[in-house]
């Protein structure tokens, strides 16, 4: 399937908007948008919860889709940290994830870090990197489930 790419115009001009439709892309579970908000090129990287380091467009989407065909996600971002320069921007965030499965509502607490470059196309993601944070205080928490989101 062709990767649909939006204009920098629909993400907008900052990291913080690229960042907004990456996780709008991720409660809706559209992912040609959340496709949309990574650079085209093959180093990009994601790691999920767990999982093993994601490089390149296709083992993204592919992973993306994987996680879509198994429920909604609803993510909740807060304590967002960014540090940006001309050309680059990290924000690392906490997140709170809520996936619906067939057995009932799962959620955990992440800490995230994603990573933009300024290119042709405007901000786009080459880096997301979660991992499990306890709670948004980041105090590990026992009575919160660990999920992959």
């Amino acid at each position: 399937m062709p990767r649909t790419k939006l204009p920098a115009s629909a993400l907008g001009g900052s990291p913080d908007e690229t960042e907004a439709t990456f996780y709008e892309a991720l409660q809706k579970g559209d992912v040609d948008m959340l496709m949309s908000c990574w650079a085209e090129d093959e180093e990009i990287v994601c790691v999920h919860p767990g999982g093993s380091r994601l490089t390149g467009a296709a083992a993204i989407r592919a992973a993306f889709e994987g996680m879509f065909s198994q429920g909604s996600i609803r993510v909740t971002i807060s304590q967002v940290h960014r540090v940006q320069s001309v050309s680059s921007a990290v924000h690392s965030v906490a997140e709170r994830v809520e996936i619906m499965l067939p057995d009932g509502l799962h959620a955990a607490f992440l800490i995230a870090t994603n990573v933009y470059h300024r290119t042709l196309e405007g901000w786009r993601l080459v880096a997301h990197h979660a991992s499990a944070g306890g709670t948004p205080e980041g105090i590990s928490s026992p009575d919160v489930s660990q999920v992959l989101h």
